[in-house]
């Protein structure tokens, strides 16, 4: 039997009584005589419980309270006394203990407060593993340290609970796909699947039997019946990035989902009802692509009803420090390498790239960087070559001789304010000035 409880009593009678009678209530006990002992068998043991004496000799019972929860943070508490007073209850609260029971011990008091230190260990325990398979489903890259990142963040909170169907613009690589399963994950239907597909990764001969599903010999190859997309995706949310390389023949088919909530498979006559939530994206500008005829206006419309354009990573600079720290952390893991710190000359180069490739580029550098750094630092050389051999102009200012000094200082005040994306306080850092004389100076200069 695993042992579940820990007994700390320095009183041999007290310690055996106990432990029988949990053990007749099919608990698996193990005993320790003092602190220093229980401290020496948790670090050997995992027990959900611990049930210590608060007056014992040497480490008390709120001293080893708080050195098992050093240790152990998930471990309940259980603290019993002889000398039970309010502020010695208060105490053990503060510091972590789930119940406070005083001597003598009443049988049905001691094993209510067994069950509900146990059932609390049992919820924690679940709570704990959703969150980190979550974590691992949703990587959490969704970064919103710059203003505009901040402003998307809160308008997708706010429609995530709704049921409109959402159009995501952005360049390649900007997090698209990401934003659509952190809208998903904050949602209703968040218990239910996130289904993706790519419209234009798929051939167009095979798009419409991926997007509904076939029967048995709908076409050559279709040996038995195949759920499509939307099937999939019933009660949750389906996310169709590059929606402008769907032909117009299958966007008719898409628009009637829309319209009307229910499609049939390929080959078959029987309606099925879809019943998932679209979020559509592309990289195109959508007003071009209905001109050009890639994209029906109806069906544009249709999917457009809450637009979210996610900014490019040229635009938002601020992020790149935090998604490559991140990506550091991931990469080192996956790739089994020590932690690479990242640095400070690393991250202004970072920083100050273009990075066409957006957000995607960034991962690929940083996991390059985590490979090929034999130190525990990433340093420039260890970027790609595109980035240590690219001179940023906003890092550089040129001046004529004989240029007043306060036109220097304003040029080099506002370069600075882009680098940080606005962020006075760090601007003022950098410059080694106050944020007040940031303030003061775009004062004057509004009344020039």
């Amino acid at each position: 039997m695993t042992a579940e409880i820990l007994i700390v009593d320095d009183e041999s009678s007290n310690r055996k009584t106990l432990g029988r009678l949990l053990s007749r209530e099919g608990h698996g006990v193990l005993e320790a005589e003092d602190g220093q002992s229980a401290l020496t068998i948790l670090a050997t043991n995992s027990p959900k419980l611990m049930i210590a004496d608060l007056m014992m000799p040497g480490l008390s019972g709120i001293d080893l309270l708080k050195a098992a929860k050093k240790t152990n943070p998930n471990l309940e508490v259980i603290v019993m006394t002889a000398y039970g007073t309010v502020e010695a209850a208060v105490e053990a609260m503060k510091s972590g203990a789930w119940d406070f029971i005083s001597k003598p011990l009443k049988r049905a008091e001691l094993i209510r407060a067994v069950s509900r230190a146990l059932e609390k260990h049992s919820l924690s325990s679940e709570n704990r593993a959703l969150k980190a398979a979550l974590a691992r489903a949703v990587p959490e890259d969704w970064v919103a340290n710059s203003q505009a990142m901040h402003a998307l963040t809160e308008e997708a909170r706010q429609v995530a609970d709704s049921e409109a169907s959402i159009f995501l613009e952005g360049e390649s690589g900007t997090g698209k796909s990401m934003l659509a399963r952190w809208i998903h994950n904050r949602s209703p239907r968040r218990q239910a699947k996130f289904i993706t597909l790519n419209c234009g990764a798929i051939p167009e001969n095979l798009l419409e039997s991926e997007l509904f599903g076939h029967e048995a010999g709908a076409f050559t190859g279709a040996k038995q019946r195949r759920r499509g997309r939307f099937e999939l995706a019933e009660g949750g949310t389906m996310f169709l990035d590059e929606v402008t390389e769907m032909s117009p023949q299958t966007q008719v088919k898409l628009l009637r989902v829309l319209q009307e909530g229910e499609f049939e498979r390929v080959g078959g006559t029987h309606t099925i009802k879809a019943n998932a939530r679209i979020i559509a994206a592309t990289n195109r500008e959508p007003q071009k692509a209905i001109e050009e005829g890639r994209l029906r206006a109806d069906l544009y419309y249709r999917l457009n009803v809450i637009p979210l354009n996610l900014p490019p990573l040229r635009d938002r600079p601020r992020d790149i420090p935090l998604l490559a720290r991140r990506f550091a952390m991931r990469h080192s893991e996956r790739n089994r390498r020590p932690l690479k710190e990242i640095s400070e000359a690393a991250i202004t180069a970072l920083s100050a790239y273009n990075w066409p490739g957006n957000v995607r580029e960034l991962e690929n550098a940083i996991e390059r960087a985590v490979v090929l750094c034999k130190g525990s630092q990433i340093e420039v050389e260890n970027l790609p070559l595109s980035l240590q051999n690219h001179q940023p102009n906003i890092g550089e200012l040129k001046f004529v001789a004989g240029t007043p000094l306060k036109n220097i200082e304003r040029a080099v005040i506002e370069a600075t304010l882009r680098l940080v994306d606005g962020d006075k306080l760090r601007a003022a850092e950098i410059l080694g000035i106050t944020a007040r004389t940031i303030y003061r100076r775009e004062a004057e200069w509004r009344d020039e």
